[in-house]
């Protein structure tokens, strides 16, 4: 028989490879039975998100939603896996998980014909099981018909718990979409990206840390100058030094604090992102607490105080030489800020709230480029909702931020669509502002984003052993080489 040859050049058969690929998934969506096409979906990511085996170490939890309507109907989809020590999902693990909802809400399988068992454990508390097939369990949660902060935790053995919180709203709270005029661009110049929080630098000075190049002790804000970044992101808190503040007596991370680290980052040569927490704590998805001094404030003293105090560190900043290059109106702020007044059970205040730092910003400087920033940066469905109840009710920014860790925030798959689904609804510049892992690959979703629209990065305190750009030492090792490609790559 004569031999049939499909190709002799190597391009060649990569083309054909990659058809035979598109059309393998064409068919596998056609004949896909569930009916959210993501349980069927394959990675396009499957090299850098999976290994076939490995030793776990945590429970991988993906909530779609975290913000739903308590009508006794309203659902989102859960994503289960099991991670190894470098954020890589198990393909072969078969996992029982048990799943503890903690509030009015219920789950079940989200594949037609599963069902979840239940049991209770020794505490007397019940829980629901599920096992783990081909390294995933795709669940259903289901809201309840009263409001509540509801805690969604999945467990395996001795590893790792994961978690989400999911806040369910009353189903009279009016749920609005922006108008076609309210969807426009910013009319400001944002500058590309490659950004490092370092907010903890100043207490690992404090206990001794030292850094080095070569052998040579430097500051790392201008060693990170050096290596690709150009752009260091600082939180800052309203009173840390309280007693139940972030740094009790120490005040890290306060105004004097920040107003030192900028100095040092202008020295350096780096532009500043400011990170305002509305808080003397950490504010993030689950917490987004008033600071001591604004307790007892009314809503419209609440108001004018969020726009004074923001007004204050703008000006303190540019009073010093060290003006912010841009700044966030809170953090992580998909459930709302500065609770209960603030939560996204509020819309209306929420959106007063957040326009209150806009006007705070404005009045000192109108040319400064204001970010509101979400975590969750997987979850399409909750971003939308966000985006458009608080467009729709008049909040003007001009960068959108998203966090991104996939332990939570769901795969490199679900971050491309949900970035590429945002820049294209609402015609504005896209920051993962908070990341940790899968560093390349996130900034290629990021900087091949349609229109030119993926804006930047900002990895999470890189600065400790951890974060492998610097050895236990504080020695600068192999891992600040990528970033130096990033940077001659993306800040062209």
């Amino acid at each position: 028989m004569p031999q049939v040859v499909i190709s002799t050049k190597p391009e060649e058969g990569t083309m054909i490879r990659h058809i035979f690929i598109s059309i393998f998934f064409i068919i596998l969506l056609a004949f896909c039975k569930p009916a959210d096409r993501r349980i069927c979906g394959v990675s396009e990511f499957e090299d850098v998100i999976k290994v076939d085996s490995g030793w776990p170490v945590a429970v991988m939890l993906t909530a779609y939603r975290t913000t739903l309507v308590a009508d006794g109907k309203d659902k989102t989809l859960l994503r289960l896996a099991v991670i190894d020590s470098t954020g890589r999902e198990i393909q072969s693990a078969s996992n029982k998980i048990r799943i503890y909802i903690d509030g009015d809400g219920r789950v079940t399988a989200a594949i037609p014909g599963e069902k979840l068992s239940t049991e209770t454990d020794t505490s007397g508390i019940e829980y629901f099981n599920y096992q783990l097939k081909d390294g995933l369990a795709w669940l259903t949660f289901h809201a309840g018909d009263r409001p509540d902060k509801i805690k969604v935790e999945v467990r395996s053995e001795s590893l790792w718990a994961g978690s989400h919180e999911i806040h369910t709203i009353p189903a009279d709270v009016e749920l609005m979409h922006p108008m076609a005029d309210q969807i426009k661009p910013s009319g400001k110049v944002i500058e590309r990206m490659i950004g490092a929080d370092i907010s903890f630098l100043p207490q690992f000075e404090d206990r001794g840390r030292k850094y080095y190049e070569k052998g040579v002790e430097k500051d790392p804000v201008k060693i990170l100058s050096e290596h690709g970044f150009n752009y260091i992101r600082l939180r800052i808190f309203v009173n840390p030094e309280n007693v139940k503040g972030y740094s009790p007596g120490r005040g890290f991370c306060g105004l004097d604090h920040t107003l030192q680290m900028a100095q040092r980052v202008k020295d350096a040569g780096l532009k500043l992102l400011l990170n305002i927490h509305y808080s003397d704590y950490w504010a993030d998805p689950q917490q987004q607490n008033k600071p001591a001094e604004w307790a007892s404030l009314d809503f419209g003293s609440l108001e004018d105080t969020v726009k004074n105090y923001t007004a204050r560190v703008i000006r303190a900043l540019e009073s010093q030489g060290t003006p912010a290059d841009m700044v966030q109106i809170g953090n992580e702020i998909n459930h709302g800020l500065l609770w209960p007044d603030g939560h996204i059970s509020k819309p209306d205040q929420l959106a007063g709230l957040l326009k209150a730092g806009v006007e705070g910003v404005r009045k000192v400087d109108e040319s400064m480029p204001v970010m509101m920033h979400l975590a969750l940066g997987g979850q399409n469905e909750e971003a939308v909702f966000w985006f458009d109840n608080m467009i729709a009710r008049g909040v003007e920014f001009d960068v959108m931020g998203i966090s991104y860790y996939p332990r939570w925030h769901g795969t490199l798959d679900d971050l491309k669509y949900n970035l590429a689904d945002l820049v294209k609804r609402y015609k504005k510049p896209v920051n993962v502002v908070e990341y940790a892992i899968f560093r390349k690959e996130v900034h290629q979703i990021v900087f091949k984003l349609p229109d030119n629209l993926g804006q930047g990065t900002c990895i999470w305190e890189p600065i400790g052993y951890r974060g492998k750009l610097f050895d236990r030492d504080g020695n600068v090792i192999e891992g600040m080489r990528l970033f130096e490609e990033l940077g001659a790559t993306y800040l062209k």
